[in-house]
């Protein structure tokens, strides 16, 4: 094993306990990592809606539908921010999507992907296993942040069932159940308490 094999491998031990939950866009990961949060756990926000709420606020073009590549390069940047700012000593911090979105974003919107984004997705690691949710059509709504449709939000999911395991990531399902219930299923993966 070389060198960089070995710091690769303890890079990636360091971050077991940061935990990827992603999935179709209004599946409901929010409301699950809010009550993940009342739980207990350590939660990070989605980049994406942080963004567009602050972009809408300054009339800034950081919008998916004003400037696509700003608005990925702005969720990079605020998913970079959270994985650094998080804690790696042991307990479970969980991110409501991951660099690995960002990236896959700007791959699904046909914009170029520079070699940064491509170190980000190397660099900026989380466990092994990421969560997703997958397309829940009753629980998904447009609004004045989130202007894409249903199908829109599919396609972005099933771009992600495709880069997370290229980015070498095991996809575990979330299943479609009550926030109590995702929230319990969660928690079993996990195998132990928040703290």
């Amino acid at each position: 094993m070389s060198q960089d094999d070995i710091a690769d491998s303890l890079r990636r031990q360091r971050f077991e306990n940061f935990v990827a939950i992603s999935g179709c866009s209004g599946g409901g990961k929010s409301s699950l990592m809010s009550e993940m949060a009342r739980r207990g756990y350590d939660t990070r926000p989605e980049p994406g809606r942080q963004i567009v709420k602050e972009q809408i606020a300054i009339d800034g073009d950081g919008v998916p539908w004003r400037n696509a590549e700003k608005f990925t390069e702005l969720c990079l940047s605020r998913a970079i921010l959270f994985h650094n700012s998080a804690d790696a000593s042991g307990r479970h911090v969980l991110f409501d999507r991951s660099v690995v979105d960002a990236v896959t974003a700007s791959t699904r919107l046909g914009l170029s992907l520079p070699s940064r984004l491509r170190n980000a997705v190397n660099d900026y690691r989380y466990a092994p296993v990421v969560f997703l949710a997958p397309p829940w059509e009753e629980l998904f709504e447009s609004d004045h942040e989130r202007r894409h449709s249903f199908a829109d939000a599919v396609a972005e999911y099933q771009a992600l069932m495709e880069s997370y395991p290229a980015a070498g990531y095991a996809v575990t399902l979330i299943p479609k159940a009550s926030i109590s219930e995702r929230a319990d299923f969660l928690v079993q993966q996990f195998g132990n308490s928040p703290a």
